[in-house]
């Protein structure tokens, strides 16, 4: 396994991942499928802010997973703030891929002076919540019944790590 900068080959990859968590998981809270030109606007988004898309490939350069992130709001106040995301193969699972996604997605946070990474992570979701606890995110709170799939209410469970601790807030 490899982990480098996505470009618009590795769409289609992206798109197939997504696209399943869509349809079979509560980790996407949307309920529509999206197509090749939403994922390579949204690739292009990430680049234009600076901020990463990164996937982990095989030896044949097949995405097996990936991680972004982004801002986690938009005020000026949270500038020092962004919420990541990481998703897997879902044949690839419990391999180390997101581990080792999320351990580069915080060197890039860290490299570009960002303060804290938030995950927002569906309350059920337990081997996510075990994977952040692992990499030092602390839980920081819960908002229940916040969202709705598969006809059912969902929490959200918060958690955080401060990556850059001496970091001014200027």
């Amino acid at each position: 396994m490899h982990i480098r900068d996505a470009t618009d080959a590795d769409l289609a990859g992206i798109l197939e991942i997504y696209n399943d968590a869509v349809l079979n998981t509560t980790a996407i809270w949307n309920e529509k499928t999206v197509d090749l030109a939403n994922r390579r606007a949204w690739l292009a988004e990430r680049n234009a802010q600076g901020y990463p898309v990164l996937v982990a490939v095989d030896e044949q350069d097949q995405v097996l997973g990936y991680a972004s992130f982004g801002d986690w709001r938009t005020w000026d106040g949270y500038r020092h703030t962004v919420e990541h995301s990481v998703y897997v193969k879902n044949d690839h699972i419990g391999a180390g891929i997101g581990k080792a996604l999320m351990r580069a997605l915080i060197d890039r946070a860290r490299a570009l002076g960002k303060h804290v990474m938030v995950a927002g992570i569906e309350s059920e979701n337990r081997a996510s919540i075990h994977m952040h606890q692992q990499l030092g995110f602390v839980h920081v709170g819960q908002l229940r019944e916040v969202g709705t799939k598969f006809g059912r209410w969902l929490d959200l469970t918060f958690m955080q790590l401060i990556i850059n601790p001496q970091r001014s807030a200027t």
